[in-house]
């Protein structure tokens, strides 16, 4: 019977083969024979699904389907080839667990009611924005989908992840996207620009690689605090110094405002935390005579930039055109919030403001920030209470290195709408996943090391009762 289905299905393939060549284009062809290789890949077996996924974080071009005009807004629609793949892979991944049912599908975690909140306030408010024509359908839709495509990456992770060597894994592939990502923003040091991912459009965006550095970096650094693995131990260094030499470079002042917090949650976990906290406050207050003078520049050039017309002026302090653009957004959100105080504007609703928190504000409202704050506060809770709980030094330095790395992302916030960048989020929830399930692991993991003992005892408890 099993021949016969495979001939069946053979047969269907060759023939819708043959369609596509005759009607379409070749590179259709080849787009399609893609998506079929990756739904079967991720189908039938997760884990390639998810290094698919890790490779493409940051190394996937973008595509604009076009602008939508809403009451009060005008913006290009902006999609990235890993949304496509992350809907592909989570696509095989619902169809798996619909084959398969003793997967489950959204296993419970200290973070469920806290993201469903979140999700249900973000489609109420967006949908009430497009009811009242502030919100266009299409750009609205399409953003809040690019919100739970994060929370597909969270369940993804935590459904799949049961053992350590698969942790092993999915590092090692995370590790080395990082490192191939330091590699790129290292050689764009000589143009003189601003350093900046791959397929990032024209301009760049030195703000989000920076963001995604500062966390890698503190991943990287919490491993390094705790491991016990000799090569992990002497490999990561190395990645740091890789990690930082773009991320001074990429001149976000965000990145270097979430460096600061960050480098001193993981010198408070060392064991000499006195010592090594101490030394990190001397390097920052020397920090000047020994930065790139590129990076000096971009630090004075906040206050010290040539005169134009729309900066802000405070007392003497003349700010540069970015950070005025920032606080004039952030004027124009505090007059117009009142207006609908309670669910907002809907996503996309408002004018852009490149700054995470009055952006919650103004497009859910005050019950979507509570909702937001709640899921940042459930997220703290949790990895704090996961580093107390791990005692394996693997997990432990994860859980340190996520923590500080999620402080950091806080900080970059105030300057940046992080918890909605792709090239942050995916990573960040990813790891995310993996902090949730390693009190699990690390449980399962000691009940097996105890089974042998267990089975001994028996057998001579037996062997003593017999004689």
């Amino acid at each position: 019977m099993r021949p016969n289905i495979l001939l069946v299905i053979f047969i269907a393939l060759a023939l819708g083969a043959g369609f596509l060549i005759s009607q379409y284009p070749p590179y259709i062809v080849v787009c399609a024979a893609l998506v079929l290789v990756i739904f079967v890949v991720s189908f039938i077996s997760v884990e390639w699904g998810l290094y698919i996924l890790i490779f493409s974080m940051l190394l996937s071009p973008e595509i604009n389907i076009g602008n939508t005009t809403g009451a009060s807004l005008q913006r290009g629609v902006t999609l990235r080839f890993e949304d496509f793949l992350l809907v592909l892979i989570g696509f095989s991944w619902f169809a798996r667990t619909a084959v398969k049912k003793e997967l489950g599908l959204f296993l419970k975690t200290p973070l469920n009611k806290a993201i469903l909140m979140y999700v249900v306030v973000c489609l109420m408010s967006t949908g009430l924005g497009i009811m009242a024509d502030r919100v266009g359908p299409k750009t609205g839709a399409l953003f809040v989908l690019k919100y739970i495509e994060y929370f597909i990456v969270y369940f993804m992770v935590v459904n799949y992840v049961r053992d350590t060597d698969q942790v092993r894994r999915l590092l090692i592939c995370l590790f080395l996207t990082c490192f191939i990502m330091s590699i790129y923003g290292i050689l764009q040091i000589p143009g003189e620009g601003r350093v900046s991912a791959p397929f990032e459009g024209e301009g760049g965006e030195p703000n989000t690689f920076g963001g995604y550095l500062v966390f890698m970096g503190a991943i990287a650094g919490g491993l390094f605090v705790r491991t016990e693995n000799a090569k992990l131990k002497s490999f990561l260094p190395i990645l740091i110094f890789f990690i930082i030499i773009p991320l001074l470079f990429t001149k976000s002042r965000s990145s270097y405002l979430a460096l600061i917090p960050t480098l001193f949650v993981v010198a408070l976990m060392f064991r000499q935390r006195i010592i090594i906290t101490g030394l990190m406050a001397a390097v920052l207050l020397l920090s000047p005579i020994f930065l790139p003078s590129a990076v000096k520049d971009r630090i004075l050039y906040t206050f010290k930039q040539e005169e134009f017309s729309g900066q802000v002026q405070i007392g003497d302090i003349r700010l540069d055109t970015s950070t005025s653009a920032r606080i004039i957004s952030l004027k124009t959100l505090l007059q117009d919030y009142p207006k609908h105080p309670l669910l907002g504007y809907g996503i996309t609703g408002h004018q852009f403001i490149d700054a995470q928190y009055p952006k919650v504000l103004i497009e859910t409202g005050f019950i979507g920030l509570t909702a937001f704050l709640y899921l940042l506060y459930s997220i703290l809770k949790i990895a704090i209470a996961h580093m107390k709980a791990v005692k394996t030094p693997l997990f432990k330095g994860l859980t340190i290195g996520f923590l500080a790395g999620y402080i950091g992302l806080l900080f970059h916030a105030i300057g940046a709408n992080t918890f909605i960048i792709v090239r942050i989020m995916e990573p960040f929830w990813f790891f995310a996943g993996i902090i949730a399930v390693l009190p699990t692991l690390e449980q399962q993991s000691e009940a097996q090391t105890d089974e042998p003992a267990r089975r001994t005892r028996k057998l001579a408890a037996a062997t003593s009762v017999s004689s």
